[in-house]
């Protein structure tokens, strides 16, 4: 178990996926799937406490609404959460933080923004290209 001084940020100047550095991350996507499956939980707890007894339908309607974008917005943290957890298993297996494609070890300032991200932004520039160029077609 390392021990994570309270204030560590991960650097440019360290060795790329150290200890410290695999810590901070697994720390952090511990901590956002915690705060998904926190939200999840008052979504359902909140769609079993209500029912559709709104007697108007200009407001059953909306409430419908509401409930079916909250369950896209759930579904969407769903797989998410399957992300945040391949993301932990890299971590487990030694492969966190780089490019799937290319093997290179993906910038720290995309993993902080993304710590899902599993494509340096070269690769991920490249697939996003390739993707549109297969769509127009």
């Amino acid at each position: 178990m390392v021990t994570l001084p309270p204030d560590y940020r991960p650097s440019e100047a360290e060795e790329f996926m150290n200890p410290l550095q695999l810590e901070y991350f697994r720390r952090k996507l511990l901590a956002w799937r915690a705060e998904l499956l926190k939200e999840a939980d008052e979504t359902l707890a909140s769609l079993q406490a209500g029912g559709m007894q709104e007697p108007d339908l200009t407001d059953r309607a909306s409430l419908e609404t509401d409930r079916a974008l909250e369950l896209r917005t759930r579904d969407r943290a769903r797989k998410l959460i399957a992300k945040i957890d391949q993301a932990l298993e890299r971590i487990e297996n030694g492969t966190y933080g780089y490019c799937e494609e290319t093997g290179e070890p993906i910038s720290l300032r995309r993993l902080e923004a993304r710590p899902i991200a599993t494509l340096s932004i070269e690769a991920q520039e490249r697939h996003e290209r390739m993707e549109r160029t297969h769509r127009d077609d």
